[in-house]
């Protein structure tokens, strides 16, 4: 097996068991985002008042673990109405999308989730249903063809994506509210981590909720995968309680230091010092330099690297900082 190959831990079935019980059942169990709760708060009550089954058609962007799929699921259960969840790339064909809307009731929402992935043909299809709640369909071939309208239930539309860019103009412009999510801060992290100790029974020292949080990457999805694999090393090696002590332990076992920088990311760095001089380097270089796909690069890595300040994109690439530069030579990587 190459030795550049990032092995992925594929999740159990006691992982997924854990990620649905630690999701939050109400707004008050959810932590942070605070200008968006009450937007749709106003959005939902506003819709109660005039006894609407539906609200304007709702779209979430923000970095992958920061809640969207959660908000959604909220929004749904404020409105006390059922939610269908859907994969944007699982959208390939007119028959797909069809059979979706069509098994939708008055008032449901449908939870696109990388609604950016969508097939464009079926991205098209959905333009009328948004607006008018119906769905154009071709029946036939040829000089045989015919357009049918197909009146859809009216419902919410709610599309979660991790790159907003990538977005079209026509469909971005029908949503009624767009959201920004938010990076937690370490407060609101720390929060999260209590919570979620409180939900597993795990006792931990505050000390240890603060090195979690600490190394987090502000990033409430990821602070839940690290308290989960801190509590599997108190158990094995500890005393049950964890220790501020045995957090740091447990976090170093894996690979991830003091500012949850991992493997990966401290890759990028050397790679673009040692082998492009510090940059500009282009994506397809440092893809094929690192091993990782380049929709990795962007979508994983890269995000929390600027936002340490490590990296910056310019005009003919990617560029290590000084303060990257000064990281490396702390931590002997350079």
């Amino acid at each position: 097996m190459p030795q550049n190959k990032k092995i992925i831990p594929i999740p159990t079935e006691e992982d997924r068991t854990l990620d649905l019980a630690l999701r939050p059942q109400t707004f008050q169990d959810y932590l942070g985002q605070d200008r968006i709760k009450k937007n749709i708060r106003i959005i939902t009550e506003a819709a109660k008042k005039r006894k609407d089954p539906c609200i304007e058609h709702i779209l979430f962007y923000g970095g992958p673990g920061l809640g969207k799929t959660t908000l959604s699921y909220l929004v749904a259960k404020k409105m006390g109405t059922g939610v269908r969840t859907i994969a944007g790339p699982s959208i390939k064909k007119s028959g797909d999308l069809a059979a979706i809307l069509t098994n939708l009731r008055e008032g449901d929402i449908l939870f696109i989730d990388e609604i950016h992935r969508t097939n464009k043909t079926c991205e098209e299809m959905i333009y009328p249903v948004m607006e008018e709640f119906k769905l154009n369909l071709i029946i036939g071939k040829g000089p045989m063809a015919r357009t049918m309208d197909l009146k859809i239930p009216r419902f919410t539309l709610i599309g979660a994506t991790t790159r907003l860019a990538l977005l079209s103009s026509p469909l971005r412009s029908r949503f009624g509210a767009i959201f920004r999510l938010d990076n937690y801060n370490l407060k609101e992290i720390g929060s999260i981590i209590k919570r979620s100790a409180s939900l597993l029974e795990v006792e931990i020292e505050e000390e240890a909720i603060k090195t979690i949080a600490s190394r987090s990457r502000f990033n409430p999805r990821v602070a839940s995968r690290l308290l989960k694999r801190v509590r599997d090393f108190s158990e094995v090696e500890g005393k049950g309680v964890v220790t501020g002590k045995e957090a740091i332990k447990a976090l170093s076992f894996l690979d991830i230091d003091e500012m949850g920088l991992e493997s990966g990311d401290r890759k990028i760095l050397q790679v673009l010092f040692e082998n492009f001089g510090g940059g500009p380097a282009g994506l397809q270089s440092l893809s094929i330099s690192t091993g990782e796909e380049e929709e990795t690069i962007i979508d994983i890595y890269e995000p929390y690297l600027m936002q340490l300040g490590f990296i910056k994109r310019t005009p003919r690439g990617r560029v290590v900082t000084q303060k990257a530069k000064e990281y490396l030579k702390k931590n002997k990587k350079i």
